[in-house]
C-alpha cells in the first residue's frame, strides 16, 4: 500500500511540473480577451510574451506566435 501511495505522490507531482506556468500566464487567449500591442522578452525564459487584457481589466501572458513581420519581436535594449 506504501508504494502505491508513493506513486500516486509522482505523478501528482510530474502532473504538476509539466503544466506549471508562471503568474498570469495562459497557453491561449480566451475568446473575450483583447489583445494588446504590448510585448516582452521573458528574462527568465527568452520567450516573447502578449500582454491580454480581460473585460475586468485583468492582465493576462500569452507566449507570441512569431509572424513573418519581424516588428513583432521587442527591440534589445
Amino acid at each position: 500500500m506504501g508504494w502505491l501511495l508513493l506513486a500516486a505522490f509522482v505523478v501528482l507531482i510530474v502532473a504538476v511540473v509539466l503544466n506549471y506556468r508562471r503568474h498570469g500566464e495562459s497557453h491561449a487567449p480566451a475568446g473575450d480577451w483583447a489583445r494588446t500591442d504590448e510585448v516582452f522578452r521573458d528574462p527568465s525564459t527568452g520567450r516573447v510574451m502578449r500582454v491580454w487584457l480581460d473585460r475586468g481589466g485583468d492582465r493576462h501572458y500569452v507566449t507570441d506566435r512569431p509572424t513573418s513581420d519581424p516588428s513583432n519581436e521587442p527591440r534589445p535594449d
